[in-house]
């Protein structure tokens, strides 16, 4: 039922996503700006002696493993997406989507399902209870 999600991976989904946009934001600099050109010294053995000359060019090496972080992080990021929006219960399902993906705060979340001024309800009674329920630590 979990599907391997615990509190750390839920904790973090936000700070994922701002890597996220990161990620994409430098990818995206690499290939339209100069933040992908890189460049190396040489020893160009067409002259004696060898004499040292600098090569230019994109480091794709970087870029590729920028990119594979980056489809990780979104994976991780979808899993945990997913899993919110299998659970059943939709008062559950709506206050975890609430404080996890949308960012809200607990005061913001118990007035908006009509708990004002008890901002533990939906913390306690709804997500660690549910939590508790799937066996999360």
């Amino acid at each position: 039922m979990s599907a391997g999600i615990t509190r750390k991976r839920l904790k973090n989904y936000r700070k994922l996503m701002q890597e996220i946009a990161v990620l994409e934001y430098e990818l995206d600099e690499m290939l339209k700006g100069s933040k992908g050109i890189g460049h190396s010294t040489i020893l160009n053995g067409f002259y004696w002696p060898p004499k040292p000359e600098a090569v230019v060019g994109f480091e794709w090496d970087l870029f590729e493993h920028r990119k594979e972080i980056l489809v990780r992080k979104k994976e991780e990021a979808e899993a945990i997406r997913t899993w919110i929006d299998s659970i059943e219960d939709g008062q559950t399902r709506c206050v975890f989507r609430m404080f996890y993906i949308e960012g809200m705060t607990w005061v913001q979340i118990a007035k908006k399902i009509g708990y004002q001024g008890n901002e533990d309800y939906p913390r306690l009674y709804i997500r660690d209870k549910y939590l508790k329920k799937c066996g999360i630590r």
